[in-house]
């Protein structure tokens, strides 16, 4: 079984569609503490911001695909430190992914949440939501996740 439970899925045969996330996941039955992440962008604690470039005119280029790899791994980094290196991104259960734009960024966003989550029988169970604005005009994804994790 996948640290993060077991995934239920209506049809467990049908191929890997183009996302990968269950129907449900399953938290598993065992001693656990569970792990609610706070909307979490790219930033990183030392103030950079992976997937945002300024230019030399003060406009900020910025990447989904930069972006969403460093939150996944500001996600990871969230729960091993609140579980002792015990957990990580993989004991994902639940995950909202906000983006700013579906039709240009839910694709690029997709494709790193695939190379995290290589199967929907391991994904945590998801919702992506389009937004009209984040906290910071250089977020242009935000995650808020739950995790459970055996202690």
């Amino acid at each position: 079984m996948s640290p993060n439970g077991q995934a239920y899925l209506v049809k467990p045969d049908a191929p890997e569609g183009a996302t990968r996330f269950p129907q449900a996941r399953l938290a598993p039955l065992s001693n656990h503490r569970t792990i609610y992440v706070s909307g979490t962008a790219c930033c990183r604690p030392d103030g950079t911001w992976p997937g945002v470039t300024e230019t030399a005119d003060g406009k900020h280029i910025l990447d989904i695909r930069k972006q969403t790899a460093a939150v996944l791994e500001n996600i990871d980094n969230i729960i091993k430190g609140a579980t002792d290196g015990k957990g990580g991104i993989h004991n994902l259960i639940d995950a909202v992914v906000y983006v700013l734009d579906m039709e240009s960024q839910y694709a690029g966003m997709n494709e790193e949440w695939n190379k995290v989550f290589k199967t929907r029988d391991s994904a945590p169970a998801r919702a992506t939501i389009g937004v009209k604005e984040l906290p910071d005009p250089r977020m242009i994804v935000e995650v808020k996740a739950v995790a459970v994790v055996d202690i």
